[in-house]
């Protein structure tokens, strides 16, 4: 790959993060904002029962933990379980490959774990669960054109510029006579170690 090439993809690896990201607050402030519950707000949980009798912690997609992450998670679901003595803790898979709600139980990095309180469930159920409405995340679905209809129009004065990460990067790095990979390392680790260099 040229440079040129690998920066866009690597732009591009990083939209997509931050999309995904976005999704799952966006589904953190939805559920969070259903009566009798709240969001963590950095609590080490993303939502919980007011009453403390559910902790869960949302991902955007099944996929996105490996097993490190996945004991972790799990560690955690279970000290809220212990310290919350009627609380049942999700993990929410916004979109899994299937609806599913069951208990959290298997080896992980070697390891058994099981909770008789701790649980893994697709984000449909979880919707329907926390709302009482069967088709809860279908619904959201269905509104959702509309709202970013109205959300784009009531912007659309704003005149926001395009992405333009990579002319800034280029231009930043003909200035310092440096290449775009150069550039984007001193950006990123200038006060590392040896990065001075680069100037």
């Amino acid at each position: 790959m040229d440079e040129e090439t690998l920066i866009k993809t690597e732009i591009s690896r990083q939209i997509d993060k931050s999309i995904n990201n976005s999704i799952g607050t966006f589904h953190e402030e939805i559920l969070g904002g259903i009566d009798g519950y709240e969001m963590g707000n950095l609590s080490g949980f993303d939502i919980k029962a007011a009453d403390d009798s559910l902790f869960a912690d949302i991902k955007n997609k099944h996929n996105t933990m490996n097993s490190s992450s996945a004991e972790s998670l799990f560690q955690k679901l279970a000290h809220y379980a212990d310290t919350n003595k009627q609380a049942k803790c999700y993990w929410v898979q916004i979109l899994a490959t299937k609806s599913f709600s069951q208990h959290w139980a298997g080896i992980i990095n070697g390891k058994e774990y099981s909770h008789s309180r701790v649980f893994k469930i697709s984000g449909d159920l979880f919707y329907q669960m926390l709302t009482g409405q069967e088709s809860a995340l279908y619904d959201l679905y269905k509104v959702l054109p509309m709202a970013i209809d109205d959300f784009l129009k009531s912007n659309e004065k704003s005149n926001k510029p395009e992405n333009s990460a990579l002319t800034e990067i280029s231009n930043s790095a003909n200035e310092s006579q440096r290449s775009l990979l150069d550039e984007i390392n001193f950006e990123n680790y200038s006060y590392y170690l040896g990065f001075d260099k680069l100037k």
